[in-house]
């Protein structure tokens, strides 16, 4: 394949839709569809009681971490809150943005508004790219939430364990949203009539950041800075640590999520921040179905599917070497074997294009 262009204007962009990969047939998993249905079926019990418990949580160590500063004492309390502040806040943020976490609408936008200004995203901006991402799953140059690009740059990718890349370009992205809209690329993916609704967020945003900076400068603390915007960074290591297990090291431009998604089984603890988006494979393939059925969704099609990964930690043993490997051989990725009683994988798209010729043999 050569040299990737991730670019939206570049020729990989292009190649993917006259291809007709972009219009290709996506791979699903046999489920009767009764069982779709009662899988599909939303709730407000289990996010309410998960919401509760992640912002009482918040709220507990944020107290505790401001009635201990400055002492090292109160250190554990905003570690502890950083990782809900960086980290719970992606996976809310993603299934808020479904709309399947709640069945009650303003709950989901409510959480997904918060959740997207805690983990510094536009969410007029990102409800769209994550729309993208669902439908052209790490097709090069049109999917925009690709976290690991070939080859990888992977002083970037250690940098981001502490969020500063996300923040770096993230500010300065803010302050031309809330002047002029959606940028050039963003303007690839979000429709026209949200641009007003993109820099109305952004110019919220930014206002909230400028009041808390302001009264750190006042109070000559930066306590202000520990509670909003600071968990951003110090925070972020578990987002990314499951974020770069969902596709690292696996196929790019392919229409089966088996071949471009990972499912890793996690400790309670790390389920509970991730919102079980460790069963990755079953998402992609059925975004619609809610976070608390994933586990069940995982068990009635994974005779369909690669063995998932034991713990994160067998899960970076297999995704590492993959990754060194595409610095030398870019179009290199790692091929999971499927169990006997799982159908092939599907890998020409050609043959999934309404009207498209079979590709030759």
């Amino acid at each position: 394949m050569g040299k990737r262009d991730y670019s939206p204007f570049g020729p990989d962009a292009k190649r993917a839709v006259e291809s007709g990969l972009t219009a290709a047939e996506w791979y699903h998993s046999d489920v009767p569809r009764k069982v779709m249905k009662e899988l599909m079926t939303r709730s407000d019990a289990p996010a309410i009681r998960d919401t509760l418990l992640l912002y009482g949580l918040m709220l507990a160590f944020a107290a505790a971490g401001i009635a201990l500063w400055p002492s090292w004492w109160s250190a554990p309390f905003w570690l502890a809150y950083g990782v809900l502040y960086g980290s719970a806040s992606d996976s809310r943020w993603h299934e808020c943005s479904h709309g399947t976490a709640f069945r009650t609408p303003w709950m989901n936008d409510a959480v997904y508004q918060i959740a997207s200004f805690m983990i510094m995203r536009n969410s007029a901006t990102w409800r769209w790219s994550h729309a993208r991402h669902h439908s052209e799953t790490y097709f090069i140059g049109r999917d925009p939430e690709i976290a690991i690009m070939r080859p990888a740059e992977l002083a970037k990718l250690i940098l981001n364990f502490a969020g500063i890349l996300d923040v770096l370009k993230f500010f300065p992205n803010l302050v031309q949203n809330a002047l002029s809209g959606p940028t050039a690329a963003e303007r690839t993916f979000v429709p026209e009539a949200e641009w007003p609704k993109v820099q109305r967020v952004a110019q919220v945003h930014l206002a909230i950041y400028v009041a808390t900076a302001v009264l750190a400068i006042y109070a000559h603390s930066i306590l202000p800075l520990m509670v909003i915007g600071l968990p951003r960074l110090y925070g972020a290591w578990h987002h990314v640590m499951t974020g770069l297990l969902q596709h690292g090291g696996l196929a790019d431009n392919v229409i089966d999520h088996r071949l471009n998604s990972r499912t890793v089984y996690m400790n309670p603890i790390s389920r509970f921040i991730y919102w079980n988006m460790n069963y990755h494979v079953e998402h992609h393939m059925f975004p619609m179905v809610p976070y608390h059925a994933l586990p069940r969704l995982h068990e009635i099609i994974k005779a369909d599917l690669p063995r998932p990964n034991a713990s994160i930690a067998e899960g970076f043993a297999e995704m590492w070497p993959a990754i060194k490997r595409q610095l030398v051989h870019e179009d290199y990725f790692l091929k999971r074997d499927l169990p006997p009683t799982a159908k092939p994988y599907r890998e020409d798209f050609h043959q999934y294009v309404p009207g498209a010729m079979p590709a030759a043999e």
